[in-house]
């Protein structure tokens, strides 16, 4: 179900960029996500998203915020999206906002980074070049090179297939792209032929990047989701994790450090960074009148 909701802020900031994607400012359009990946951490308890599974939420007035907002911020630092849900879930091809919101960090000329797993932010692709020239990246999250499998555990999302044209596409534009190879679900996805076609296809589709982590994190109300599709898609599964993992938040896959070098020695051998490059934040010019 979408419900519309009114929000009081829309931009949230922190201290410092974080040490991954750089983001200064993390922007949620919406709180609930379509592509119902069954790992998503957003179900955890902790985040008081009431129903992640059935509900939408629409920030109505998201984009009065953001214009609001923006032109207050001292330092222009990277605006991200895509932490709590996909900006462009299937409901943005009817609504817009992540569009919207776009086109009024261009006019603030702030840099953006998109997380995403669907090539609707094609659509966007003028908008997202022209904010290429302060600063924009695009980084799709890839954790299997099959498209069987992804529409398994990522159901609602782009196939991998359209995901790695759309890094092309973005590629052929100038604009910086690259995959977040994460989570790696162990005993599902933690193989050596899976590693090397995720890098592999990334490369021919002109990644500049690849973000890993080689495993996943569990915490309460997402793991008791992530069980249940286990059960129904992958019988048996469930068992090994509750022997291996028991309670633990960090579940690494059991040869991580094998696959870590693996993806190292191939990325290094078709020149794919392992890091991205970030924006450095700068101190906002005083408007002249």
């Amino acid at each position: 179900m979408i419900r519309e909701i009114t929000a009081k802020t829309l931009l949230s900031s922190s201290k410092k960029p974080d040490p991954w994607f750089g983001i200064k400012y993390t922007m949620n359009l919406y709180r609930g996500c379509q592509h119902q990946c069954i790992y998503c951490d957003s179900r955890s308890t902790c985040y008081r998203i009431e129903d992640f599974t059935n509900d939408v939420l629409v920030k109505v007035n998201a984009i009065d915020l953001l214009r609001a907002e923006l032109p207050r911020k001292r330092v222009i630092g990277t605006v991200g999206t895509g932490s709590m849900d996909d900006p462009y879930m299937t409901l943005e091809a009817t609504w817009n906002l992540t569009g919207q919101a776009l086109r009024v960090i261009a006019e603030h000329h702030f840099p953006i980074h998109i997380i995403t797993k669907s090539a609707l932010v094609l659509r966007d692709l003028d908008i997202v070049k022209k904010i290429s020239q302060v600063y924009a990246a695009v980084s799709f999250t890839i954790t299997t090179a099959d498209d069987d499998l992804g529409k398994k555990i990522e159901p609602g999302a782009s196939l991998v297939s359209k995901r790695f044209q759309a890094i092309e596409k973005l590629a052929t534009n100038d604009i910086l792209t690259g995959v977040t190879m994460m989570p790696i679900l162990p005993f599902i996805e933690d193989t050596e032929e899976n590693i090397r076609a995720i890098v592999t296809r990334a490369h021919e589709s002109g990644a500049k990047y690849i973000l890993p982590a080689f495993g996943m994190t569990m915490r309460e109300g997402q793991r008791e989701y992530f069980y249940a599709q286990l059960d129904r898609l992958f019988p048996g599964i469930r068992a090994t994790y509750e022997r291996r993992f028991g309670d633990r938040y960090e579940c690494a896959v059991n040869n991580a450090k094998h696959l870590a070098r693996v993806f190292s020695e191939l990325c290094d051998q078709l020149g794919i960074a392992t890091h991205m490059p970030h924006y450095t934040p700068q101190i906002a010019q005083p408007a002249l009148f």
